[in-house]
């Protein structure tokens, strides 16, 4: 099941164990039962300080746990943890084999002072590349504190409990058998969801935090190049923002990035804060930011929700966007529950089923592509009189078999039967005619919307919402920059975006040297 290459990738990670591992492993007779033995008996061959057990009896069959012997084992993989998952395999055996997690100490220290029980699902696809990303994460809490387990639950393998729970989007994570969250999570997003005393004390620490010469909103692309040219300035740069990496955390495949033909969201996005990282670059996450002032010195004053402030000389907004919703009845009451905003994460529940893309833009058009591999009938559904996806895309689309293109039509409502989507409505435009479609799934695929609500009232903004910004990325206020999707650059592309934060960067340090502000 693991060719040669693999396996001689493992045994050399496999190498750094500083301690055996337990993998005991309840199967049935299953053809899936049988491609697990297989996986977990090549795994054991490549480190004699795997040992590796078939006693186990638990009730997901198949499945299996890693542990410490001797201890109870707190990891669970109810999964065949190929494709995205195979590298949150390997890092829960090296883990769990005494190799220190990739966090910083500060983490590290809150996990282990977390007290309680925890005992937390995730419910993922293996096609879902937002995944890995929360196994790890929980992984890394069971991993260092005896009070948190973890099972990682392929919903294709165990369509019961999917049904059962009614889940229709992946990843949705359990606590304690309750509904927990949905969607990605970082480390630090759970922990401040599960020890509340984090955030406060978090606000605490950033307050306490001297002038920044160059402040930094937001952690996308455009944040992470304006932080990297100010702090090769040498002067004092901080980036304050919710999460690092912004929208492209949400993006499966990257193939117009020049110098690199193809990568992936989440490996860029690490990628850029390792960068940033590696810059001395004070980066504060979990944060969001609700207004900005500027006093009579001229400096900026942020407050996040949390009841931080922080003051700089010059602030750079890079916030970013996010994906459009409908606005229409039902959409949020069905959220997760038939209306999705990822074909790639959530396409493999509605195998066989009906569902419409919403937006015939190149997301749109790219997403009844993908889904029409899985689903029986895609429907998809445009506002205006035509496409706009570039030729070679509708192409594509009109040659495959079980799409249906609806153009001139106003999706007006989500219907459902209070527990999922049974269809939707739409208003064709030219007759004025509400006509239903039958489905079971909607993904909305309808652009985006920048993320600047809370700079209403304090600086100027376009009537979509857009920073206004003139050539160098300066905005309405004296000192405060902006940079990105967030606002009025055109053609929002992840190369632009770094751009035009490494221009907002240059022209901020030249206000700090032209004001005399410099550090």
């Amino acid at each position: 099941m693991l060719d040669n290459t693999v396996l001689v990738q493992l045994k050399t990670y496999l190498e750094m164990l500083q301690a055996p591992v337990e993998i005991v492993a309840s199967l049935d007779t299953s053809d899936t039962s049988q491609e697990m033995r297989s996986m977990l008996d090549s795994i054991a061959r490549v480190s004699r300080k795997i040992h590796l057990r078939y006693d186990g009896d638990h009730a997901r069959k198949p499945s299996f746990s890693l542990g410490v012997p001797g201890e109870t084992a707190r990891i669970r993989f109810a999964a065949l943890p190929m494709g995205h998952e195979f590298t949150s395999l390997v890092l829960a055996l090296l883990q769990t084999g005494g190799h220190p997690p990739k966090l910083e100490p500060e983490v590290v220290d809150e996990i282990r002072s977390i007290r309680g029980s925890y005992h937390f699902e995730t419910f993922i696809s293996l096609s879902c590349h937002n995944c890995p990303d929360v196994v790890q994460a929980l992984n890394f809490l069971a991993i260092l504190n005896p009070g948190i387990s973890h099972t990682i639950i392929d919903g294709m393998l165990f369509k019961s409990e999917i049904e059962q729970h009614q889940i229709m989007a992946v990843p949705t994570i359990h606590l304690n058998g309750e509904f927990f969250s949905q969607g990605r999570k970082t480390v630090e997003e759970i922990i401040a969801r599960i020890d509340t005393s984090v955030v406060a004390r978090e606000a605490g620490k950033i307050s306490a935090k001297p002038v920044f010469d160059v402040l930094v909103v937001g952690g996308g692309p455009a944040g992470a190049s304006a932080a990297i040219f100010a702090a090769r300035k040498g002067v004092k740069t901080g980036v304050i923002a919710e999460r690092f990496g912004g929208q492209v955390l949400d993006t499966q495949t990257i193939e117009n990035f020049i110098s690199l033909k193809e990568t992936n969201g989440a490996k860029l996005a690490a990628e850029l804060e390792e960068h940033v990282r590696d810059n001395d670059v004070d980066i504060m996450t979990l944060q969001n930011v609700v207004t900005l002032t500027q006093g009579a010195n001229g400096l900026s004053e942020i407050r996040t929700a949390s009841g931080a402030v922080l003051k700089s000389r010059t602030v750079i907004i890079s916030t970013g966007a996010r994906w459009r919703e409908m606005g229409i009845p039902g959409e949020k009451k069905y959220r997760g529950r038939g209306v999705a905003y990822c074909p790639h994460c959530d396409g493999p529940f509605f195998k066989g089923k009906r569902v419409a893309v919403i937006g015939g833009g190149n997301s749109g058009v790219e997403a009844a592509i993908d889904l029409a591999g899985v689903v029986a009938h895609v429907s998809l559904i445009e506002f205006d009189t035509a496409l706009h996806a570039d030729a070679v895309l509708q192409k594509k689309l009109h040659s495959l078999p079980n799409v249906e293109v609806i153009t001139g039509a106003q999706t007006t409502e989500v219907i459902g039967n209070a527990e999922k989507v049974v269809s939707l409505l739409y208003r064709d435009r030219a007759s004025g005619e509400v006509r239903p479609v039958e489905l079971e799934g909607i993904f909305v695929q309808i652009g985006l919307i920048p993320n600047t609500d809370w700079l209403k009232g304090t600086l100027a903004l376009s009537p979509s919402g857009e920073i206004e910004i003139d050539a160098r990325g300066q905005t309405s206020l004296p000192g405060v920059f902006a940079a990105g999707d967030c606002t009025t650059v055109p053609y929002k592309q992840i190369i632009i975006a770094m751009g035009e934060g490494a221009k907002a960067s240059i022209a901020a340090f030249n206000h700090l040297v032209h004001h005399s502000h410099a550090a």
